[in-house]
């Protein structure tokens, strides 16, 4: 099976997959993670004998970003209620950790996901600390590595300032409050000098954003050497960070959470400020729009699909093209920031349908399933909620019930074949994100050459589409097509397209900057529509106050704070669909305990007429324990060698 990587991650990751060998070679570990620097001072010196090792020990640090292309690495996949797993499920494909946080199985004995502690599934954040901490006291020092001249070794000293101010932001994202490692401890520290303490949000956030402000100092403005570079950070990257920590400390769950009123440190400090302060939202107003401005200026922009291939394309799937490849497409002008050390290549896999029946076993899944609560979620054609479409609204109160694709429906649904009324009269996103039994999927080889005799998916009992081996197939009915690169082959000699995680896209930052400006204002204006607008219209919707003015049974919900929160938060599910992000909003908004309360619903799949296959059936009933659920616990015994740590609330 080949897989082909894009020219332009080259040196760069080959360095990654030495350096990341070398990682476990240059940290000696005591009882704590906490406590100690890497004392093998051979090791160290030959780690600094030179530009070339020094530049390797950089990139060990680069390596501990997480691996948000994993089906693995990414807890956002499968960790909330965007997708949903085969209760047969086959580790060897996909392990279980993101999804038993889904399930409720979440626990301070071994938590899952545990950046803590570097445990099942999760990179280790404090190694990152260490390692970042190991180089900058080493390269600071313009007697260690003599030959690397003044400018490189300003810009490196930039980078690893940045990751650490970014493994700390991960790291407060995950469990609120955490210990600053400012200074890696020293091997022969007193007991009481390795017990570090929890640090209030506030100050947390203070710290981060210090660090990234003297980063972007010291980083360039845009990367000059693409061929080996891509994924660096830029100061374009440090902005869209700091942009991203300055949204999660106005965001309700750190700005005004009376649920932390009695969480403190043992001595009785504070660790989460529980009065609302809105300034936190003019703060966050302004670096997102200065992360823009920068991104902007920098080349950034919202990817429009140009059909340069031979396949006949109207302008709908034109449209289609153009969300699909704005994650799919290698390096392309929306992504701010691609994490080259975070490839998407198995994910293809794990989203992929059978398509042809020379597919090879071997070389598709189709596990990732969207619940129907996601379904859902996508407007209609018409650019408002299925339960707001003043004119289709009534079409969807029996979704179940069926309905007959006409030729005119051929780029989205298989023509004189029934499927269900749910999958009629919906936005592009809705049929460029997700495939189902009877829907179309375009891909580069399709034989006719035109979007309108694409493949088609068919998946009720007994089909191609609905798998044959154990834990292999779609649990809802669903498909994630977005994250499928169109230009991927799945036969016995197949070739994935392999590109580089989107880490931060401009889309995210406009809906960020909508979302902190309806905050921060009294009433939403022309600049809040303005942001969310030009995501709709790369979607082919129509503004907000138009869509909402023509098509919904409450036309005025845009007009005020309330309803655009809730116009801005639906507009990010829908646009960032399936690319993890759902799982951080959730907590950051404190919508979590409604959200991940309900149950987890799909099609019957085990039918063979369409009658019966288009019942729902409930495949889980989700439970959210709120406040507990919103912050990861601390291993049990991390608090037992540190006595000065607190456990997060609600896992005492």
């Amino acid at each position: 099976m080949k897989i082909i990587y894009s020219s332009h991650i080259g040196k760069f990751l080959d360095i990654l997959k030495v350096s990341s060998v070398c990682i476990w070679t240059l940290i000696a570990f005591s009882c704590d993670f906490l406590d100690v620097v890497p004392d093998n001072v051979q090791t160290i010196e030959h780690a600094f004998s030179n530009s070339t090792e020094a530049e390797k020990y950089l990139f060990s640090c680069y390596s501990r970003l997480p691996s948000n292309a994993s089906e693995n690495g990414n807890v956002g996949f499968f960790g909330a209620d965007e997708a949903w797993l085969p209760e047969d499920l086959d580790e060897r494909v996909v392990n279980k950790d993101a999804w038993s946080i889904a399930k409720g199985y979440q626990n301070i004995n071994r938590p899952y996901h545990s950046a803590w502690n570097s445990d099942r599934s999760a990179n280790g954040y404090f190694i990152g600390l260490r390692l970042c901490n190991t180089f900058l006291e080493n390269i600071q020092n313009e007697s260690i590595v003599r030959d690397l001249e003044l400018d490189r070794r300003s810009r490196w000293i930039g980078e690893a300032l940045f990751l650490k101010a970014y493994y700390h932001y991960l790291l407060l994202r995950m469990y609120g409050p955490i210990p600053l490692i400012d200074k890696n401890i020293p091997v022969y520290a007193s007991p009481e000098g390795v017990r570090v303490k929890r640090v209030p949000v506030d100050e947390c956030v203070d710290y981060i954003a210090k660090l990234l402000d003297q980063a972007y100092e010291k980083l360039p403005a845009s990367i000059s050497r693409p061929t080996t570079e891509l994924g660096r950070v830029t100061k374009t990257i440090a902005l869209a960070a700091k942009a991203k920590l300055y949204l999660l400390a106005a965001s309700p769950l750190f700005n005004g959470n009376s649920d932390y009123s009695n969480f403190r440190n043992k001595d009785g400090e504070l660790l989460v400020n529980t009065e609302y302060d809105a300034t936190k939202w003019e703060r966050a107003v302004i670096a997102i729009r200065a992360a823009i401005d920068a991104a902007e200026e920098d080349g950034a922009k919202l990817f429009y699909f140009e059909n340069t291939s031979q396949i006949s394309m109207t302008d709908e799937s034109i449209t289609k093209m153009s969300i699909r490849n704005a994650i799919c497409d290698p390096w392309n002008k929306e992504i701010v920031w691609g994490n080259s050390n975070s490839r998407a290549d198995r994910i293809q896999q794990i989203c992929m349908a059978a398509l042809r029946d020379d597919y090879s076993y071997d070389a598709y899944f189709a596990q990732m399933a969207a619940p129907l609560k996601m379904v859902e979620k996508f407007y209609t054609k018409n650019g408002v909620p299925i339960t707001e479409d003043k004119y289709l609204a009534q079409n969807y109160i029996q979704y179940e019930t069926l309905r007959t694709a006409t030729q005119d429906e051929s780029i989205n649904i298989q023509p004189n074949e029934q499927t269900a009324r749910l999958h009629f009269d919906r936005e592009p996103r809705f049929y460029a994100d997700l495939a189902f039994d009877r829907s179309a999927w375009l891909m580069y080889d399709i034989p006719s050459k035109s979007d309108k005799e694409p493949y088609w998916v068919k998946c009720r009992l007994g089909e191609l589409g609905a798998g044959v081996i154990q834990g292999r197939y779609s649990a809802t009915g669903y498909f994630v097509k977005k994250l499928v690169n169109w230009e991927s082959t799945f036969t016995q000699s197949s070739q994935r397209k392999v590109y580089p995680w989107p880490e931060i896209r401009l889309a995210d930052l406009y809906l960020m900057y909508a979302e902190a400006l309806n905050e921060w204002k009294n009433v939403p204006d022309d600049d809040v529509y303005y942001y969310i607008d030009e995501v709709r219209k790369r979607a082919g919707l129509k503004g907000v106050v138009e869509s909402w003015t023509d098509y919904s049974t409450n036309p005025s919900k845009p007009t005020t704070k309330d309803g655009m929160r809730e116009i801005i938060q639906r507009e990010r599910c829908i646009e960032l669909a399936f690319e993890g992000h759902r799982f951080w909003d959730l907590r950051r908004w404190k919508t979590a305990n409604s959200e991940l309360n309900q149950p987890i619903e799909g099609w019957d799949i085990s039918q063979k007429e369409p009658r019966a296959y288009y019942q729902k059936r409930t495949l889980y009933m989700q439970e959210f324990i709120a406040p507990r659920d919103y912050l990861w616990p601390i291993p049990e015994k991390d608090l037992r060698v540190n006595t000065d740590l607190v456990q997060n609330p609600g896992w005492q």
